[in-house]
């Protein structure tokens, strides 16, 4: 059932990973809503970009958690993504898409065939149902729309030939992904916080550290050969990534408000505040 025209072969790209943290680099996979940050990202060496209907909705402006929301097609909107902006613009590096496991109005198999002929060589598992809980999170499992069709969705990527990723909420959310043999697990501490539409308040670092630690733990308990990445919450920089890092079984860091949102509120104010700053003669 693989497909051979994968741009980039999973077993290539997970040995070029577990090669880096053996230099004791950390892996940095970076998400990718516009063409020019795919591309800025690709030429800085990034290890892995994503691509998510999020990031869609982040670089227009939204807050990132539209994308959890009704608002547009997902799926198709990653497909158009990556077909129209981001993958023509990296050379270097693979590519994930963001696919919705939920989708019932695709065959998920024929879709993600499609994908790899657009040049995608991964699957994340988003959006996610893991976001929801109480009564949304209940009726969605109950009607059969639930966590078990995304774990489903990752080992059929992973038939297709697709190195595959996923977000994780739980410790018991890691088991279930690492029994099927995810490739890289990422703890997801929350929205992201700070700048203009970011979360407003967060755990500190160090109890995103710790539920970093669980999650990830959890997952390498049950398949040691698991990639374990952080994510989100109050992991907003450089030094905080670094912090969790040090603080968990974490070996690299997911950024995506942190790398292409945040960076550019700051850096467009602060050079229009520069511009604004000329005084005529």
């Amino acid at each position: 059932d693989h497909m051979t025209d994968l741009r980039f072969k999973r077993d290539d790209v997970l040995k070029r990973l577990r090669d880096k943290i053996a230099r004791k680099e950390a892996i940095l996979v970076c998400g990718a809503g516009a063409g020019l940050i795919a591309r800025l990202e690709d030429q800085s060496g990034a290890d892995i970009i994503v691509v998510y209907s999020s990031g869609h909705y982040r670089i227009s402006g939204h807050p990132a958690i539209a994308g959890n929301l009704p608002l547009g097609d997902s799926n198709q909107i990653v497909y158009d993504m990556g077909k129209n902006d981001i993958l023509p613009m990296v050379r270097d590096t693979p590519v994930a898409a963001g696919v919705y496991g939920l989708d019932v109005t695709r065959d998920l198999g024929r879709f993600m065939e499609q994908l790899g002929e657009l040049g995608y060589s991964g699957v994340i598992s988003f959006p996610t149902v893991a976001k929801f809980s109480g009564d949304m999170r209940r009726e969605l499992e109950s009607v059969g729309l639930g966590f078990q069709r995304e774990v489903d969705m990752l080992a059929l990527a992973r038939q297709k030939g697709f190195f595959t990723m996923s977000y994780c909420y739980s410790p018991e959310e890691a088991r279930r992904l690492a029994a099927v043999g995810t490739d890289i697990i990422i703890s997801h501490c929350g929205l992201t916080t700070g700048g203009d539409v970011g979360a407003r308040e967060q755990a500190p670092l160090d109890l995103a550290a710790e539920r970093t630690q669980a999650i990830l733990s959890a997952a390498l308990e049950e398949h040691p050969g698991v990639i374990p990445l952080c994510h989100g919450g109050s992991i907003a920089t450089p030094e905080d990534a670094a912090y969790v890092i040090g603080h968990s079984c974490a070996k690299g860091f997911v950024g995506a408000s942190s790398v292409e949102r945040l960076p550019v509120e700051r850096a467009i104010k602060e050079t229009v505040a520069a511009y604004r700053a000329i005084r005529l003669a």
